[in-house]
């Protein structure tokens, strides 16, 4: 998939329309940030997944992704360090936007 192939997309990259997501469209936007997705990211994007269609939004912080990742699949996978490397930068703001989710509304 090229970047003249995805869906439209705001100016931070994330989806105009959540609909428009599938795991194609999340391999093309992790490898422009050079993420190349294996086992590990494919958890934690359906987690984020199933996080967005149980409560409309996406974790609203960091700090709430971290607790609740770490809520849902443990304390090995729900610290900043390893979601970090996952998902460098901004975890949360970076696996939302892969995922296909809405902007986390308190990350920068």
């Amino acid at each position: 998939m090229t970047d003249t192939t995805l869906p439209l997309r705001n100016n931070e990259g994330f989806l105009e329309n959540a609909g428009d997501w599938n795991r194609d469209v999340a391999v093309a936007i992790a490898g422009e940030d050079g993420i190349k997705l294996d086992e590990k990211h494919w958890e934690i994007i359906e987690f984020l997944r199933d996080f967005y269609s149980e409560h409309e939004m996406s974790p609203p912080s960091n700090r709430l992704f971290v607790k609740a990742v770490k809520e849902s699949l443990g304390e090995d996978k729900g610290n900043s360090i390893y979601l970090m490397q996952l998902f460098p930068g901004t975890p949360a703001k970076t696996a939302c936007r892969i995922a296909g989710l809405p902007r986390p509304t308190n990350c920068l």
